[in-house]
């Protein structure tokens, strides 16, 4: 039985720091931070970043991070001449602003080959990508990419989808809106943030949000709604998923992308949705408290497991 784990999108080269001359740099990107959350709780599961890639020393020195954490590429093709996106966090107490280069990054080309993208999604347990994804890609690419995870699913892959709107990475609101509706034709569980679903879509609520991605026939949301409570919506039925009491966060990089991370993994266990949240609203706590998107595996596992 397929166990596999794949996240698909851009992983960038991240410079951090504390608004001074000296960075510190690591890698991240949405749906590589939800996977590194993945991989710090399913050791059970083989899981691959698939992408593609530059030849450049970055590239090979990302690749072999990922190497050192457990993190494969499958069958992402290496792309002569290109190298990783970068992006700078600037910190105004625990909030961030983002610069980002990322306009010849490999990883606009990772639906380039139709052959070696579907063999990498094939054997799959669980597929993650998000709007940012879609988004890097040509309107060809992405139709590439959507019949891959389509395949993929019809072997029995569950999908699941962050719609992450960015309105800088759209050329317009409904090219985006466009995308991202084909994009929930193949999705089995949706993780939206409501002020971006509210931005993109006008929806008042997040119960408005949970309607309408359950109109659009996803069986299993949860909607996202920052330092405040969590809607889940599972099979019509929704709840509610209190969020905890965080004092003083220090870096909210990459905390929704955790709570994704956290909340797929103890599905993937069994858990039911709001025991899932609760785990993942804790490990999303325990991020906030450190630097940069990537937190240390124990504290994610502890986070997840107390």
């Amino acid at each position: 039985m397929a166990n596999g784990i794949a996240a698909i999108g851009e992983c960038m080269l991240e410079l951090s720091g504390q608004n001074a001359p000296v960075w510190r740099m690591g890698f991240a990107g949405d749906t590589f931070n939800t996977l590194w959350t993945l991989r710090a709780l399913t050791s059970g599961h083989h899981v691959d970043y698939v992408s593609a890639f530059g030849d450049d020393p970055f590239s090979h020195d990302q690749i072999e991070f990922f190497r050192e954490h457990g993190i494969g590429i499958a069958d992402s093709p290496t792309i002569s001449g290109k190298h990783p996106g970068l992006y700078a966090i600037r910190l105004t107490g625990g909030e961030r602003s983002f610069t980002y280069w990322r306009g010849d990054s490999a990883a606009r080309q990772l639906a380039g080959d139709p052959t070696a993208l579907a063999k990498s999604l094939s054997e799959r347990a669980l597929i993650y990508f998000s709007g940012i994804t879609l988004a890097i890609l040509d309107p060809a690419s992405r139709r590439t990419l959507l019949q891959a995870i389509s395949g993929a699913r019809t072997q029995g892959a569950h999908i699941a989808f962050d719609p992450n709107y960015r309105p800088g990475l759209w050329p317009d609101a409904d090219t985006a809106r466009q995308a991202i509706g084909e994009a929930l034709k193949v999705v089995d569980i949706a993780l939206p943030t409501f002020p971006d679903e509210q931005a993109l879509f006008g929806d008042t609520s997040p119960e408005a949000t949970a309607e309408r991605l359950e109109r659009a026939g996803i069986a299993e949301t949860i909607v996202k709604n920052g330092a405040e409570d969590a809607l889940i919506s599972h099979y019509g039925d929704t709840m509610p998923a209190p969020a905890p009491a965080i004092v003083s966060p220090i870096d909210t990089t990459g905390a929704g992308d955790a709570f994704n991370g956290a909340y797929l993994a103890a599905r993937l266990f069994g858990l039911p949705p709001t025991e899932a949240a609760k785990r993942a609203h804790r490990v999303a706590a325990a991020v906030v408290q450190i630097r940069g998107a990537l937190a240390p595996f124990d504290i994610l596992k502890l986070a997840f497991d107390r």
